[in-house]
């Protein structure tokens, strides 16, 4: 999440202020000619504007000017553009006069270049901080932080915490570890409340009892733990996939996977089996919203003719709606059309003993509650379009790992929770590898987990088109 950050408020801010700079030299241009003709040499006037747009690149990546953009109040922002201007300005026109170009600008468009450039990129900035701020605080996309810390340093670290996160994340839950913690439990039930969050006593089965817990990042400040019950306790939360920050200073320091950093103010060493790649998030973010667009309009459209077809098949609504459970434990209502009979779910438990799948999912050849209609949807994989509107959400992607029911999810333990570390996808390596032939849950839970630690934009591209073969070769859910 950390990189994803640094992408939005270094890169974007910079995409966005190149665009505001160039825009406001053409218009500042414009005001003074009126007409391209009137120019005089249209190269120079161009080439004045490159040499605006490289100073200031390398003014914002020299000094990281904006690494605190997300952070930052309303006027801190106004000074912030003020001394973009104040520098970019003289270091510009000091070059045009070197490169003897001088002769090409004209005063009054460097005094409404000063007064556009500052509008523009006040507005802009203003508009894209308060959009990114909304989102970071959004359910769906915060990071949620679980504090594992001594009883004597408890309250400190939460309070500190919190008061550091600001836009960054937000601290969910608590849990003390006493002296000898290996001898005992872990508490299921808080022993009290800091700052409004759930403080709950720690044992050996720490990560254990925190595995059904909705949260992504993990802050440990345990520093009168040995070695080997620090080193049991990351272990647990990374075979979980979760991120641990331990707080300075840690003996045992890996070279893989691990690095020295801040968080909430303190040193740390996190700990992670992947390497966040925000810019590649986001891309896969935007194709998310760009696909979610595009299938919603198609599951507009499908509805004309499914919705009458379901509802003539058998009686009740045509969507079927279910809880089921995202990245790293957040619950989301899923979206589908119905194509089994309302009384789906009870009959089920009659059905148990004819389970065909090994494990923790369910599945039956020619299962009885599914109806006619139902079955070519199941076939075509049209019953999976409305999932299109939890893409647009945020809840799923087009990509991802199988979303388990609240019931399968429960009966997690570590290693399994890891295939939540992303989101859930409409579509996933397991679907395109032969699902219907696929028997046992651990065999989906090892495709799950070898997409997770070989993401990348390349391989959810290829994905989908393989999704699509599949489909259309009629190979789609039995």
């Amino acid at each position: 999440m950390k990189q994803t950050r640094k992408f939005l408020q270094t890169y974007v801010v910079w995409i966005i202020d190149i665009l505001c700079i160039l825009g406001a030299y053409l218009l500042a241009t414009q005001i003074r000619f009126g007409r391209i003709q009137d120019f005089g040499d249209k190269t120079l006037h161009y080439m004045v504007g490159v040499l605006f747009l490289i100073v200031c690149t390398v003014y914002s990546f020299l000094g990281d000017w904006n690494r605190d953009f997300i952070k930052r109040g309303d006027f801190e922002e106004l000074v912030a553009v003020l001394r973009l201007l104040i520098v970019m300005l003289p270091v510009t026109i000091t070059l045009v006069y070197f490169l003897r170009w001088a002769w090409i600008l004209s005063r009054s468009v460097i005094l409404y270049f000063t007064i556009l450039s500052f509008v523009f990129l006040y507005i802009a900035r203003f508009l894209y901080k308060r959009a990114v701020r909304r989102a970071l605080t959004n359910d769906q996309f915060v990071t949620r932080v679980f504090v594992v810390s001594e009883e004597k340093g408890i309250e400190e670290t939460v309070k500190r915490l919190k008061k550091a996160g600001s836009f960054s994340y937000c601290v969910v839950g608590a849990a003390t570890l006493s002296e000898g913690f290996e001898n005992e439990k872990s508490g299921e039930e808080p022993i009290g409340y800091l700052e409004g969050i759930p403080v709950y006593p720690g044992g050996k089965d720490l990560t254990r009892m925190l595995t059904q817990e909705s949260f992504d990042e993990v802050f440990l400040n345990t520093p009168d733990l040995s070695r080997k019950e620090l080193a049991a306790l990351i272990d647990g939360f990374e075979e979980m996939g979760v991120t641990c920050h331990y707080q300075l200073d840690y003996p045992r320091i890996r070279e893989a996977g691990s690095k020295v950093d801040s968080f909430g103010g303190f040193p740390v060493v996190s700990y992670s089996r992947y390497r966040e790649n925000g810019g590649a998030l986001l891309i896969k973010r935007m194709a998310d919203i760009l696909g979610g667009l595009v299938g919603i309009l198609l599951t507009a459209i499908l509805t004309l003719f499914l919705g009458p077809a379901i509802k003539l098949d058998s009686p009740g609504p045509v969507f079927f709606s279910q809880t089921r459970v995202g990245k790293n434990g957040r619950r989301f209502r899923i979206y589908k059309f119905r194509s089994m009979y309302r009384d789906a779910e009870e009959r089920r438990k009659e059905l148990e003993k004819e389970n065909e799948m090994e494990g923790l999912m369910f599945k039956i050849d020619k299962d009885p509650r599914i109806t006619r209609v139902g079955r070519f949807i199941r076939k075509t994989s049209l019953d999976e379009f409305p999932q299109f509107f939890n893409v647009l959400k945020g809840d799923m992607s087009l990509v991802g790992t199988r979303p388990p029911t609240e019931e399968e999810f429960e009966a997690y333990d570590e290693h399994y929770r890891r295939r939540l570390s992303m989101k859930p996808g409409l579509t996933g390596l397991w679907q395109v590898s032969g699902r219907n032939e696929i028997s046992r849950f651990d065999e989906v839970v090892k495709l799950d987990l070898e997409y997770i630690d070989t993401w990348s934009i390349r391989k959810d591209a290829k994905i989908l088109l393989q999704t699509i073969a599949v489909v259309l070769g009629g190979k789609g859910a039995s």
